[in-house]
């Protein structure tokens, strides 16, 4: 890959290390919302909203539509989902095997 290639994957990661941006990416993912509807399901603030998504349609993950007051926004590529289910997966195959590891019987102890 090239360095300006390298760049723009650190970037995308950059973007989605951030929790609340994940929470407004798995709203997103159920229905077109406004960046009003976004601040009351996740309980911040609406200026808080705006900057997080303007991050986020900058990186190309989200689309914008205005509508006379409004902005509405939309995912744009969910392939995003495609890298989470890939973490996800494998943060619960390690929290399993932290569980079992913990949970079995200790020998010489009581």
């Amino acid at each position: 890959m090239t360095p300006e290639a390298i760049e723009l994957v650190a970037s995308r990661f950059r973007v989605l290390g951030e929790p609340l941006r994940l929470r407004l990416l798995q709203q997103l993912a159920l229905a077109e919302r406004s960046v009003s509807e976004l601040a009351a399901l996740l309980g911040t603030s609406q200026p808080n909203v705006s900057k997080h998504l303007k991050l986020m349609q900058d990186a190309g993950l989200v689309t914008r539509r205005a509508d006379k007051n409004a902005a509405y926004y939309s995912l744009a590529d969910d392939s995003v989902f495609a890298l989470c289910d890939i973490v996800c997966g494998r943060l619960a195959d390690r929290l399993s095997t932290q569980a079992e590891a913990f949970s079995a019987p200790r020998r010489g102890r009581r």
